[in-house]
């Protein structure tokens, strides 16, 4: 190749990176289309919400939140994934999203190698209840109950594959135990029996369960995250009041196709950082029970794989599958 030539070809992709560059920096020029595994009202969809928000004040430009409800999120993986990697497509999950890895026999992607981590979201706890007529007052005695009784005692949860139905499976793997799992349609129907004795103890959502623990209906042993609640001040850890190191955190994060362009996934992320330390954005998601938790991509590349790793071995060593 002649000297002319080869400075033609070097001055062409210099001209394509630069173009790259420049279009990046105008990043977002368009809509930007936030996918939602949940119908609309769900955690997931409120914090979608909160944020994409928050996005449109600071860049006029709109952030369509689309909720593609179904097989456990499975189908708005797929559709992102089926979308151009350019920044302008994302999806907010939860910890479903590491569950369903193991979950699911097939599924038509790689939990972690097809997607790009862009920030963490939340870190929201369950809190594990009991109906004051079961006669434990703490994790302890409940243990030492399940231990008396094994296989008589059951745990109700939001579903197979919920974060209710894992959180009480690790809690019987770690506490050595065997309660029965009683998948109910969603968390109001596994409250409601768990007050009235059909089901022992649920690990709820805190939101949901705080006015039954406020009013007494409901006892409040644990929280499952490795920090204590700010909404449940004084009730312990599972990891304080009998298991050390126990942590189930129902986290929330953000993702992108794995081609987005690095500078466009590293923009976003710092988006979505300045967002959750806005006062305001903090204050609603404690109201949702959740702490705002943002994180580099890298950071959560990472969790995300160690997420899947963990939970995997909990749904293996419970048998549980969606198909």
């Amino acid at each position: 190749m002649s000297t002319t030539r080869t400075m033609t070809a070097v001055a062409a992709v210099l001209l394509l990176a630069a173009g790259a560059a420049a279009a990046q920096d105008k990043f977002p020029a368009k809509p930007i289309r936030m996918l939602v595994p949940f119908s609309a009202g769900s955690q997931t969809d409120i914090f979608a919400r909160m944020i994409g928000q928050k996005m449109y004040e600071h860049w006029n430009e709109q952030v369509v939140v689309d909720n593609r409800p179904s097989a456990g999120g499975t189908v708005a993986s797929q559709m992102m994934l089926g979308s151009n990697p350019d920044g302008y497509t994302l999806m907010l999950v939860s910890a479903g999203h590491a569950v369903n890895a193991t979950l699911y026999t097939k599924l038509p992607y790689d939990t972690v190698k097809d997607f790009a981590g862009v920030s963490q979201v939340a870190s929201v706890p369950d809190v594990l209840v009991v109906a004051p007529s079961l006669g434990v007052r703490s994790v302890k005695e409940l243990i030492a109950l399940a231990k008396a009784k094994p296989g008589q005692l059951n745990f109700g949860s939001a579903g197979i594959g919920s974060g209710t139905h894992i959180n009480g499976e690790q809690f019987n793997l770690e506490a050595g135990i065997k309660l029965v799992h009683v998948p109910y349609k969603g968390t109001p129907e596994a409250l409601t029996d768990t007050m009235a004795g059909r089901v022992q103890c649920f690990f709820s959502p805190i939101v949901p369960a705080l006015p039954f623990v406020k009013d007494g209906r409901l006892l409040a042993l644990a929280v499952s995250t490795a920090k204590r609640s700010p909404v449940l001040p004084d009730v312990p850890t599972v990891a304080e009041a009998a298991i050390p190191r126990f942590e189930f955190d129902l986290w929330f994060g953000i993702l992108a196709p794995r081609k987005t362009p690095r500078p466009v996934v590293d923009l976003l992320s710092r988006e979505v950082a300045r967002i959750l330390a806005l006062p305001d954005i903090k204050e609603r998601m404690q109201n949702y029970g959740a702490v705002a938790k943002a994180s580099t991509p890298e950071q959560f590349d990472a969790f995300i794989k160690s997420e899947v790793a963990k939970l995997g071995k909990v749904v293996k060593a419970s048998g549980a599958k969606a198909d």
